[in-house]
């Protein structure tokens, strides 16, 4: 067995445990992909699948409840999410303009992961900070009043 068949069944045996743990409770699915997704970092059709058959429902639901909430995702995610805000004040003020800013200084489009794994690119539709438009945010970090590429650059050093 190589090192990475063991480590991929210690997560399938770990995200069964959690099944195990929480499939009693009255409304279990949500919180199960939450802890999956933090067990493998994201949610691909494989750990669905897996999830469907644990829970003996159709991966069709599983399917339904990850495409809907924008918390889970599909697709490996970076270390750091950048969330755009696209609110309407943010998007007057120069959403567009920043996400493309964003966009050119991290190489990567809206929805992508940089190759290095550092950072995901995000559109969220309002973060409650109008007064900042334009704003993106990392973590529990909010910036607001972007205008410039070299702002951007100057707030991201900080994440490396």
């Amino acid at each position: 067995m190589t090192p990475e068949t063991s480590l991929h069944n210690k997560l399938y045996d770990r995200l069964k445990e959690v099944i195990e743990e929480k499939k009693d409770l009255r409304n279990p699915l949500i919180e199960i992909l939450r802890t999956a997704q933090e067990i493998f970092g994201y949610l691909p059709i494989e750990v669905q699948e897996f999830i469907a058959n644990e829970m003996n429902i159709p991966a069709s639901k599983i399917y339904g409840v990850v495409t809907f909430y924008n918390f889970f995702s599909m697709k490996p995610r970076g270390k750091y999410t950048l969330n755009v805000c696209t609110g309407t004040a943010c998007y007057v003020k120069g959403a567009p303009r920043l996400i493309q800013m964003i966009s050119d200084h991290i190489g990567c489009g809206m929805g992508e992961t940089t190759k290095d794994g550092l950072f995901t690119l995000s559109a969220v539709r309002c973060v409650g900070a109008c007064s900042l438009a334009p704003v993106f945010v990392i973590g529990e970090d909010t910036f607001g009043r972007i205008e410039n590429k070299d702002k951007i650059a100057e707030i991201l050093k900080r994440y490396n």
